[in-house]
């Protein structure tokens, strides 16, 4: 049993079980503290991630204003639709490691004009430069959503990432604001949230963290203007040193965030498939996914020394599930399917975030359309909703709702000699009164009975929606594009102040509670 946290993902030996035997285990036990309440669940922790990669941008979400497939101003009106009902926070753009390898100059103006690049980092395809800042901006106002732009401080100048905030912020008169004008744009699109590099310890410009203070340092100086909401190119997972230098080195009133990158997979040399994946494939993945709350645990406790007023927020803007290709896919274009596994990935580390609520400010989801854990696929005019897609639809109740706090008591999933907590819980209230509580079941083989002791709080109903699939390796299609999607779930009761559910293996609940 693993008591209070389901997302202390320790693998501990077992000598009697063999490595295919489940046993089936003691009831998971929860405690909702309904009467208490532990801050705002910031609805940014839901973002999404759109990089100059593979089938993201070009044959993803942007097909250009001639395409035969319904769009606006070349954005595919149908990606619009199915991200706009996810209310969807925030977009990050144009990388990843694109982005210290773009410069924005060469993505505005007539398109005609702008200059082609080979994008070496993605496929080694040409980039033509046709979505560009204009394109991008406007598209984020169509998605109602707000923009993160990364800067490029590793090929870049501090001139040029000045220029570009100018560009895109400034409402008087200046030499960027009269270029936006002359390029169509009156009005500044006020973009808050700011990458300064990406990943410096590696693609970003392989530095060391003491080399990335003092470039982090000199260009936010020059990143002027009103509410700029600076991120830091943080940690490659448990770089905890790394975490120590920025915070140490970075006055905190020159930087809002710090970045984390995490994704979860078997194993970074052998990823496996992305269908098809054997037991321990599966396993081992939701070890690495779980792994993310000693992440944020051990990097928070880093950063409450030198900032214990939590005003520095944890940015996890890359996170996900990262596989092989799907076959006759170019290697560089990180096109993968997306099956129930992703949809556990998703739920539990959603969960793993909406408990870290005090740090964990912005996050990321690693990507949005075509590129690894997708929540969007396309094929020509086709384009289907991922099981991810709709954890995130069923989870979008948490945004910017209040946290309420749970004790977690799991049950555990065992493989061979190890186990992991079965069971992920995180609950909140809106402002109309309502508690929603999401939870998961990482078992592949099991289900798991449930009882939840509401403390403090008197509910009438209880109501809720399911998505899980008979495998654990289901996925959509193209030809059946709704095989796995939300259903109204019926495997709970609310008598006496408990709550009781019966979870069926790897399967996300959400239940509203009034």
């Amino acid at each position: 049993m693993v008591k209070n946290s389901f997302f202390k993902a320790a693998c501990l030996s077992l000598t009697m079980l063999g490595s295919s035997t489940m046993l089936f285990g003691q009831q998971t036990t929860v405690t909702l503290h309904a009467d208490k309440k532990a801050g705002t669940i910031s609805k940014h922790i839901y973002g999404h991630f759109a990089e100059h990669l593979g089938r993201c941008i070009y044959d993803g979400f942007y097909v250009g204003d001639s395409s035969s497939i319904p769009n606006t101003a070349g954005v595919r009106n149908d990606i619009i639709a199915a991200l706009k009902n996810l209310n969807i926070p925030n977009l990050r753009w144009p990388g990843g490691c694109f982005a210290d390898r773009y410069h924005w100059r060469d993505g505005v103006g007539p398109k005609e004009n702008r200059p082609s690049i080979v994008n070496t980092m993605w496929g080694g395809v040409t980039e033509d430069n046709s979505f560009g800042t204009h394109d991008f901006l406007n598209m984020c106002q169509l998605l109602e959503t707000e923009p993160y732009l990364a800067g490029n401080t590793g090929s870049g100048t501090v001139q040029e990432l000045s220029d570009w905030v100018q560009y895109v912020n400034f409402e008087g008169k200046s030499p960027m604001s009269d270029l936006r004008v002359q390029n169509g744009q009156t009005k500044p699109w006020n973009v808050k949230f700011w990458g300064v590099g990406n990943e410096a310890w590696g693609c970003g410009g392989n530095m060391t963290p003491e080399y990335y203070v003092g470039e982090y340092r000199k260009f936010a100086t020059f990143m002027e203007g009103k509410d700029l909401y600076k991120v830091a190119s943080g940690a490659n997972v448990d770089d905890y040193h790394w975490t120590e230098t920025l915070m140490k080195g970075i006055p905190l009133n020159l930087m809002s965030g710090i970045a984390l990158h995490h994704y979860s997979f078997p194993s970074w040399e052998k990823k496996g498939p992305a269908v098809g994946f054997s037991e321990q494939q599966y396993f081992e993945t939701m070890k690495t996914a779980l792994r993310m709350d000693e992440l944020i645990t051990k990097h928070t406790a880093i950063m409450d020394k030198y900032d214990p007023t939590k005003k520095i927020g944890l940015v996890v803007d890359e996170w996900g599930g990262w596989f092989e290709v799907e076959n006759g896919t170019n290697p560089g274009f990180l096109y993968q399917q997306n099956t129930m596994r992703d949809a556990m990935i998703a739920g539990a580390t959603l969960n793993i975030f909406n408990n870290h609520n005090d740090r964990v400010k912005v996050a990321n989801l690693a990507q949005c359309v075509n590129v690894l854990q997708a929540v969007i696929l396309t094929s020509k005019e086709k384009m289907l909703l991922s099981p991810t897609y709709h954890v995130m639809e069923m989870y979008k109740v948490h945004q910017d709702a209040t946290l309420i706090p749970v004790d977690v008591k799991s049950d555990d999933y065992v493989f061979g000699n190890e186990k992991l907590p079965a069971v992920s819980v995180s609950a909140s209230v809106n402002g109309a009164g309502v508690t929603n509580v999401s939870v998961v079941n990482i078992n592949s083989k099991k289900s798991e009975e449930i009882e939840i002791d509401i403390a403090g709080g008197k509910y009438k109903s209880v109501s809720g929606r399911i998505l899980t699939s008979a495998k654990v390796d289901d996925h959509n299609t193209f030809e059946k594009p709704e095989l796995i999607k939300p259903a109204v779930f019926k495997g709970a009761s609310l008598k006496g102040g408990k709550l009781k559910v019966k979870l069926p293996p790897f399967s996300v609940v959400v239940l509203t509670l009034k």
